[in-house]
């Protein structure tokens, strides 16, 4: 692997859509029907039994049964990451998740120097870790 960073070609950035698994996929997408209506995101495809995808007009977050059958087991290190509009929002979808079952891994607040970043972290019900942030002024 190369320590050589390499200039970005286009203003498109990674990812098109993050998937967690889950092992029950009717008590995970409840948790995330509430969860991503707070960023105003509903529910875009669903394949009973097998998924739900949401987004506001695309695919951008979905929630799987694992393809391969087996059971869903959280990855050590992995974690998804959402924006948030503000640090209202950020506070809000943290609430959120510990109101529905989530569990705290470190509460909002501003992280690193007075201009960093503006964060919370959680683990869905199933043990999945996501950040949520604010980096900058909220929008208006």
């Amino acid at each position: 692997m190369s320590d050589i960073a390499i200039p970005p070609t286009s203003t498109r950035g990674l990812p098109g859509h993050s998937t967690v698994g889950t092992n029950n996929l009717d008590a995970a997408a409840a948790f995330y029907d509430k969860l991503l209506a707070v960023f105003g995101i509903g529910r875009v495809l669903v394949q009973p039994g097998k998924a739900v995808y949401y987004g506001h007009m695309a695919l951008e977050f979905g929630v799987v049964k694992p393809f391969n059958g087996e059971a869903a087991r959280i990855g050590n290190g992995n974690m998804v990451a959402f924006e948030a509009r503000s640090q209202a929002e950020v506070r809000e979808v943290h609430a959120t998740a510990i109101a529905n079952g989530g569990s705290c891994e470190g509460a909002p607040g501003s992280r690193g120097d007075s201009n960093g970043p503006y964060c919370a972290y959680f683990r869905d019900p199933e043990g999945n870790k996501f950040l949520v942030y604010r980096n900058g002024p909220d929008e208006v």
